[in-house]
């Protein structure tokens, strides 16, 4: 179409006119446009994320452990993982407890686990806890403490002292600390308020300083109540979960929601509670995409209330480890005034007074322990390592940009020249002779 005279033809964002594009302007147009296909998909994988050299195993690969099996009488016991991933997993650059090993990293503190067993494979010489594993009783059901069928219990004492394995697998926040294993469940992983007052007074009996109960009961009973204070009075310091791994919980669970007992939440990278439960909630820790070594060895991952009480117990362990005279009602308040704040009012209904802190709660002064309401908000906790495929896609799709312009300029400039010299042969024929 002609323009109306005394307008300007439209242009195009680098300039040409439309009409002048011409076959040659075209075609560099088009040259441009393959290039940067091109560059993009040469940096550009497969699902539109940025290609590494070669793609390496994702946590997400790893046999997962629950908190139950119900199917173990057709399937049996759970089966040993041949999987392993290299690299931090994100709860512990979020917790970072490395930072005050040499403070203290658990020596002499007995960390009982209450769940489903710990697999006695894990205290041998090659196991992530060599030498340093405990069997306790088993108050139900046939064999002893050191039989796990779940795979959970082992895996929570992974969280809470496993060394450094040779396979990449992460160590547990304390990593001299001391497990008993005590099984309170049925092999699918089940238990009742009054299994978990045996267990609780079998922690405490053999000399546990720290007992995380891995597996909460829907209930409680007159039983339940009295185990826990027969326990914090020798000494015990209880670590419970807010919440049933594998399904929303209704109400509150026991022994968490008993006075007394440390409740944990979990929380994931965003820092949001996960199944969060109607009950009292004193601290969050980690509670998704856990790793940690399981029954028969290798790597499992798992996701849960029942992770992060352990992570939790791992840091009492590492305070305990440095100041052995806390009580365990100074033990607790240390980790409340010490945690991450949430941004809200605390006790936060979800969040508690906050994230477990190893960093600020082996940081904190030694001479006393204030309760959590008078101590500040402590440091900034290390956020896990962000994820470069944005970057990389981002970047690469910039130099794509700049690419195409650069060639489409080259190619309007070779269209310009093609128009003059046509122009001026069509004007002075003798210049150019044919």
């Amino acid at each position: 179409m002609t323009p109306h005279p005394g307008t300007t033809p439209p242009r195009t964002r680098h300039g040409l006119r439309p009409q002048d594009a011409g076959p040659l302007g075209r075609r560099a147009s088009a040259a441009a446009l393959g290039c940067a296909v091109v560059y993009v998909l040469a940096l550009l994988g497969p699902g539109g994320t940025a290609a590494a050299d070669t793609p390496s195993p994702s946590p997400t690969d790893l046999p997962t452990v629950r908190q139950t099996l119900p199917d173990v009488q057709e399937n049996g016991c759970r089966k040993a993982s041949t999987k392993s991933v290299d690299g931090l997993p994100w709860a512990q650059v979020y917790l970072h407890p490395e930072a005050v090993w040499p403070l203290g990293r658990g020596k002499g503190v007995t960390v009982a686990v209450l769940a489903s067993g710990v697999d006695s494979a894990a205290g041998g010489a090659a196991g992530p806890l060599a030498g340093r594993l405990r069997l306790g009783p088993r108050v139900y059901g046939q064999g002893d403490s050191g039989r796990d069928c779940v795979g959970h219990g082992t895996l929570l004492a992974g969280l809470v002292a496993a060394r450094a394995a040779s396979d990449g697998g992460p160590a547990g926040v304390a990593p001299e600390a001391t497990v008993l294993a005590v099984a309170v469940t049925d092999d699918a992983g089940t238990t009742t308020p009054d299994l978990l007052a045996q267990g609780i007074r079998a922690a405490a009996d053999n000399g546990a300083r720290i007992a995380l109960v891995g597996v909460p009961a829907a209930g409680s009973s007159q039983q339940l109540a009295d185990a826990v204070g027969y326990a914090t009075a020798k000494g015990v310091l209880l670590v419970a979960p807010t919440a049933p791994d594998d399904a929303q919980a209704k109400g509150a669970v026991y022994p968490a929601a008993l006075p007394g007992v440390l409740a944990v939440a979990g929380v994931g990278p965003d820092g949001a509670a996960i199944n969060a439960a109607p009950a009292r909630v004193d601290l969050a820790a980690p509670g998704t995409q856990l790793r940690a070594p399981g029954p028969g060895g290798g790597q499992f991952t798992t996701d849960g209330a029942s992770g992060a009480a352990a992570l939790t117990a791992g840091t009492a362990a590492l305070l305990l480890s440095r100041e052995p005279a806390l009580t365990p009602d100074r033990l607790a308040a240390r980790l409340k005034a010490t945690a991450y704040r949430p941004g809200t009012a605390v006790p936060d209904p979800l969040l508690g007074w906050g994230t477990v802190d190893p960093v600020a709660a082996l940081s904190a002064p030694t001479a006393a322990a204030p309760t959590a309401a008078a101590l500040p908000a402590p440091q900034v906790v290390v956020p896990p390592a962000p994820d470069p495929t944005p970057v990389r896609r981002a970047t690469a799709l910039a130099w794509s940009a700049a690419a195409l312009a650069v060639v489409v300029a080259l190619g309007a400039a070779a269209a310009r020249v093609h128009r003059r010299r046509t122009g001026d042969t069509a004007r002075h024929p003798a210049r150019h002779p044919a």
